[in-house]
């Protein structure tokens, strides 16, 4: 059973910095792209940030620039760091995969920014 526990978030002023970090087991991780979404109050969940197994990494307009997304294909981890956060920001940001055509999903972690 695939199983992703995520760690990492918090407050932060704006302009601050915060990481977030994922922990997969149960699938052969380096074959399947994973992603970071957000959940912002109201809205939708989508996806902010993606990468590969082979590390091509794909980002929403919005943190180009702001964002990176990495993994660790040994450790099995998938992280994100985000820099230069804003208001918008906020929101609960979810580890994300598909593994054999079904979606699993991380807990869920709290980002909360202050202007």
């Amino acid at each position: 059973q695939v199983r992703l526990v995520q760690s990492g978030g918090g407050l932060v002023q704006a302009g601050g910095s915060l990481r977030l970090s994922c922990a997969a087991s149960g699938m052969n991780f380096r074959l399947f792209t994973m992603g970071w979404y957000l959940q912002a109050p109201g809205k939708e969940r989508e996806l902010v940030a993606s990468i590969t197994g082979s590390g091509n990494t794909n980002y929403t307009d919005s943190v180009k620039g702001r964002f990176t997304i990495f993994r660790d294909n040994v450790r099995n981890t998938v992280s994100l760091n985000m820099n230069s956060l804003q208001p918008d920001d906020t929101g609960v940001y979810y580890c994300h995969t598909i593994y054999k055509g079904r979606r699993f999903w991380g807990q869920g972690t709290q980002v909360t920014v202050s202007s």
